[in-house]
Formats: structure tokens, C-alpha cells, sequence
């Protein structure tokens, strides 16, 4: 059985859906958190995806399907509030009548400097119990390394260069320490990564940055997502696809999942993301988004399934589940397997 400490996952990751309404809100839900990252999408029509995080501060967008500069959305996101997040009338986070999603995590405020690396980053909001991390820090162009204060190996970081159109950077288990992702496209994974991560698995106390624009150019502002696993809450790894619609690839994760990411790794593939708010049973059909793409919500596209226990990915496509195709992923738990109250969850 896999045990945890976190029974109630909603302290840490949640996903919120709300109906945009042109005005200024606060997009809460009762027994959650103060986000420190919020990742928001409209569902019905084309829109950038957004993110704003508490340590760069309120109003400042970056977006995970364009490599453009960090952005001030000053009727964004304009706060982060108990239970959630403050907004203001924009139309790509609060157009009336549209809907949206929201998906948020939990770090620790803005943070403080992590001097545990070569470079002192400017921010650090750590949250050691959920294994999730943002790190500020201003780029040197040279070989460096960033204090991510999370006490564990990171699995998964995405980085961007916030001063530059230069792309997204991500590094992951699956693909391992000599290859690179573009989180803006779905180019499969690249190598070797010498010049974006030294080609280096990350400690449990920094991660390498080496000379590339996008991860580490000189004078620019870059930030950091850090994510390591925690027994019974996240995961994070690969899989291997075998064209399937009926019994394909099947994630153990020990857990009820509530929010799952995967990317196909030897070919071309959309950074696919699933929740458990906008599809609340197993129906056969789940909407999608891409990461990578300002797509409206993809209905009914593909069969993924969340378990008590992982994952079942029953798509033949490139982006979840082509035969032989090798596919790298991030999942959080709705519930887990069994907690330290001894009681088992179920599958929706």
C-alpha cells in the first residue's frame, strides 16, 4: 500500500472551474490554499494559457504556449487571497460569459533568497511537504547552480527566461539528465542538454543551469517551477504506449489522480493536461488541453482514465498513447491509495 502524509491533497493542488464575468472576484474554494501558482486557461475559444506566481508578484504573466517576455496583465490575476486568487475583468482570465479553468499550486508566499547554489537566487518560495518550489534568480551566462530549497531531487522543472522570447526550458526524469524539452512545442526531446542544464541531474539542493539564453542568459530574470515526487501525492515518470483505444498504458501511481500532464519524448506530441473537475467520471471520452497550444478545451478527444490507484491512458495518438511510443508524465492525487487515517479511496 502507499502511504502518505497528505490525506487532503487540496491543501497543496487544486483545480477550480468558474464563468467569467468582466468584474474584479476572488476565484475561491472553501478548505484550499493561498495560490502561489496559478496556471488558467479559457475552456470555450481560443486563448492563451496563463501563469502568474507569487514570487514574481501579481500581474505578471508568462504563458506556457508562446515564448514571449513576461507580460503585465494589471487586470489579471491581480492578488492571491486565502482559499485562492483575486481577478480582474481581462477577457483571457475573466471575459463574461466564458469559461475557465484554473489549476494552482501551493509554495510559500514570495519567498527568500536560497544562497545554496552559485548564484544566490533573489526568491525561493519552498514548500518542503508538497515538493514544490519557485526560484527567481538573474542570469550569469555561465555554468551555475540554483538552490531550489526542496530538500529532495526535483523530477520535473520547467524554466523560462522571462526577459526574452527565448523558449521554455523543462527537465525530466523520464527524459533524463542529457536531454531538454520545449514546453511551447511539441518537438519531442532534444540533446545533449550541456548548455541548458550541464547535462546534470539535479540534487537535493540545487539543479545545474549552464550557458543557454533560455535557462541562464546574462542579466535576465529567469524563474524556475520545481517539482519532486511525494509518496502518495505526486509522481512523476514515464511510459511506454502501445496503440491501444481499449487497454493501453497504465500509470501506477498510488494514488487517485486529480491532475495528470504527459508528453510524448522519442516524437512529436502536445503536452496533453487532464482533471478530475472537468471530467468527473470514466466516460470513454475526457477533455483535453495542450500546454503548447492557445486551443479551446479538446471535448471528447481522448479515453483517459483516472484509478484509485494511477492512470489508463486508452488513446492510440501521438500526444498520449502511439505504439512504442515513450511518454513522460506528472500526475497529483485527488486522494491517495491509503493514507495514514487507514482509509483506502475509491475510483471516481
Amino acid at each position: 500500500m502507499a502511504y502518505t502524509t497528505i490525506n487532503n491533497s487540496k491543501l497543496y493542488q487544486n483545480t477550480m472551474l468558474y464563468t467569467g464575468d468582466d468584474g474584479t472576484r476572488n476565484i475561491t474554494e472553501s478548505g484550499t490554499f493561498q495560490a502561489d501558482l496559478v496556471w488558467l486557461k479559457r475552456r470555450n475559444s481560443a486563448a492563451s494559457h496563463h501563469l502568474v506566481d507569487s514570487v514574481r508578484g501579481a500581474t505578471k504573466a508568462i504563458y506556457s504556449n508562446a515564448t514571449g517576455a513576461e507580460a503585465t496583465d494589471s487586470t489579471g490575476v491581480t492578488g492571491f487571497v486565502t482559499d485562492g486568487f483575486s481577478l480582474g475583468g481581462q477577457g483571457g482570465y475573466n471575459n463574461n460569459g466564458d469559461t475557465f479553468v484554473s489549476w494552482t499550486w501551493k509554495a510559500n508566499g514570495q519567498g527568500s533568497s536560497n544562497t545554496d547554489g552559485s548564484i544566490n537566487t533573489t526568491y525561493t518560495s519552498v514548500n518542503t511537504t508538497a515538493g514544490f518550489s519557485i526560484c527567481k534568480w538573474t542570469g550569469s551566462g555561465a555554468n551555475a547552480t540554483i538552490g531550489h530549497g526542496l530538500g529532495a531531487v526535483p523530477k520535473m522543472i520547467i524554466v523560462k527566461n522571462t526577459s526574452t522570447t527565448d523558449s521554455w526550458m523543462v527537465y525530466h526524469v523520464g527524459s533524463g539528465s542529457n536531454a531538454y524539452l520545449h514546453l511551447e512545442t511539441t518537438n519531442a526531446a532534444l540533446s545533449p542538454s550541456t548548455a541548458q542544464f550541464q547535462a546534470t541531474t539535479p540534487t537535493s539542493s540545487f539543479f545545474y543551469v549552464g550557458t543557454a539564453d533560455g535557462t541562464n542568459k546574462s542579466s535576465s530574470n529567469m524563474i524556475a517551477y520545481c517539482f519532486a515526487e511525494k509518496q502518495g501525492y505526486s509522481k512523476m515518470g514515464i511510459y511506454t504506449g502501445n496503440g491501444s483505444t481499449t487497454n493501453n498504458a497504465f500509470i501506477y501511481t498510488g494514488f487517485k489522480p486529480s491532475w495528470f500532464m504527459c508528453k510524448r519524448t522519442d516524437g512529436a506530441g502536445s503536452w496533453a493536461m487532464f482533471d478530475n473537475k472537468r471530467e468527473t467520471f470514466n466516460d470513454g471520452n475526457n477533455s483535453s488541453f495542450f500546454a503548447d497550444s492557445n486551443d479551446a478545451e479538446n471535448v471528447n478527444d481522448y479515453n483517459v482514465e483516472f484509478f484509485s490507484n494511477g492512470i489508463k491512458t486508452n488513446a492510440s495518438s501521438d500526444n498520449i498513447g502511439r505504439s512504442g511510443g515513450t511518454y513522460l508524465y506528472m500526475a497529483f492525487a485527488e486522494a491517495p491509495l491509503v493514507g495514514t487515517n487507514n482509509t483506502p479511496c475509491t475510483a471516481r
